[in-house]
């Protein structure tokens, strides 16, 4: 891949690891990129209302002054939950992969989404969910040394829900993933997992992650055309998805 220092200047360097976990990945630059270190923050001490700074490519014209907007439960889709995501306001353009920085000049999140409800006010306002640069600090070593963290692996079952009025309703299945070998389809309506009743998107991916690691056989009930319908999922391996080596 390209990368560009603050010189503009293209720079060959390689994806070496990621974390489905988090959503980090780490690349590592081939030719030296001439840039400034920047050191890892305390994002565990981050208050609501607090001035940090969200910077971007394209140096001082990327950089947004945002404050703390609300520390949250995050619930992506893709079977994806963070505990305590950071959100900040106003949003800042070019979010993606932005560096949020603390008072004291420290990484201390990674951004990931333009969200609408990056506030608490009524009605809530955007602005961006950054990643906490704390998550990456137990990880860290694993990721440079194997491309992955070593601990084990949640169950991955390959579709993509929706929480809609206390209903958990299937949009798309991964075709091959676990839930589509399975016999899961988009419509499907999820009423319980091994026996126990959700509604919310948390309470969804908890439930199985609960249940064991990944290849672990996760029962499912859904409902289907006004049917329930009881389907057990051999779950997947997400790395088993995932190429890092070179392909060319």
């Amino acid at each position: 891949m390209i990368v560009e220092g603050p010189d503009k200047k293209p720079v060959l360097a390689d994806v070496v690891a990621y974390d489905h976990e988090t959503g980090f990945g780490l690349v590592r630059e081939v030719d030296s990129l001439q840039a400034k270190l920047i050191r890892l923050g305390d994002s565990d001490d981050l208050d609501e209302g607090e001035p940090v700074l969200a910077v971007s490519s394209g140096g001082v014209h990327g950089t947004r002054p945002v404050r703390i907007s609300s520390r949250s439960e995050f619930t992506g889709y893709w079977e994806y939950l963070l505990d305590s995501a950071i959100s900040t306001s106003p949003p800042h353009p070019d979010w993606s992969g932005a560096a949020l920085v603390s008072r004291d000049g420290k990484l201390v999140g990674i951004g990931s989404l333009l969200v609408p409800d990056a506030t608490t006010d009524d009605p809530a306002q955007p602005g961006n969910m950054f990643v906490p640069i704390d998550l990456l600090k137990p990880i860290l070593g694993d990721l440079l040394a194997d491309g992955r963290t070593q601990r084990e692996t949640k169950p991955w079952l390959s579709m993509i829900s929706v929480e809609n009025l206390g209903r958990i309703a299937i949009s798309r299945v991964a075709p091959d993933g676990p839930a589509y070998k399975a016999g899961v389809q988009p419509g499907d309506i999820i009423v319980r997992v091994a026996g126990k009743d959700v509604a919310t998107l948390p309470e969804l991916y908890r439930t199985v992650w609960n249940i064991g690691t990944a290849g672990a056989e996760i029962p499912l009930t859904v409902m289907r055309e006004g049917s329930l319908h009881d389907i057990t999922v051999k779950s997947g391996d997400r790395y088993d998805y995932l190429r890092l080596e070179q392909s060319y």
